[in-house]
């Protein structure tokens, strides 16, 4: 069993059981769109204390509630599973997981950088098969589970890149591991 620190926010109490199974940690839930400023109170007073790792569902209604409590808790980490490790008879869920992909997406949970950075372009994104091409999607898909940045569209998975201070390196070697598979 994985012991942090940090304090972990997800969406719902299947989510908390979920994590509680691999991971030793205190766990926040705003009940999916339901984050009223008392949550959010407790969620910035752990951040000012421990730290917090935000661990949502790979789907669009997760991005929204990364974003909005990201937009009001500055510092938080990111924790990403892929869409493959948290979806069960086509329900995409951190509930779904496996222990192992939950401790995996915490080891590898990202601060976004506060200050502007431009490694990447979209012409890498081009240049690398990740925008414009039928397999773009699942592309970027492999490649943000392998990089533990998650499933985005073009757009977000740029920004990811540069927000999350992904090496040309680390993009490298992502890219050598997406042609062995």
């Amino acid at each position: 069993m994985l012991k942090i620190k940090e304090v972990i926010v997800v969406e719902g109490i299947k989510d908390e059981i979920a994590v509680k199974r691999g991971v030793d940690a205190q766990v926040i839930y705003v009940s999916g769109f339901g984050l009223t400023k008392k949550t959010l109170k407790l969620i910035q007073n752990a951040q000012e204390k421990c730290g917090v790792i935000l661990l949502m569902d790979s789907d669009s209604a997760g991005e929204r509630i990364r974003k909005s409590i990201s937009d009001k808790v500055k510092g938080v980490k990111h924790a990403y599973i892929s869409r493959s490790e948290s979806t069960k008879n086509g329900d995409i869920g951190v509930e779904n997981a496996k222990p192992e992909a939950i401790i995996e997406a915490i080891k590898n949970s990202k601060c976004i950088l506060e200050e502007k950075r431009e490694e990447f372009t979209m012409k890498d994104l081009i240049l690398n098969n990740l925008v414009n091409t039928e397999e773009s999607s699942l592309r970027r898909e492999k490649i943000g589970d392998i990089l533990g940045i998650g499933y985005s569209n073009g757009k977000k998975f740029l920004a990811r890149l540069n927000g999350f201070n992904i090496s040309r390196e680390q993009f490298k070697n992502a890219l050598e591991k997406l042609q062995e598979k």
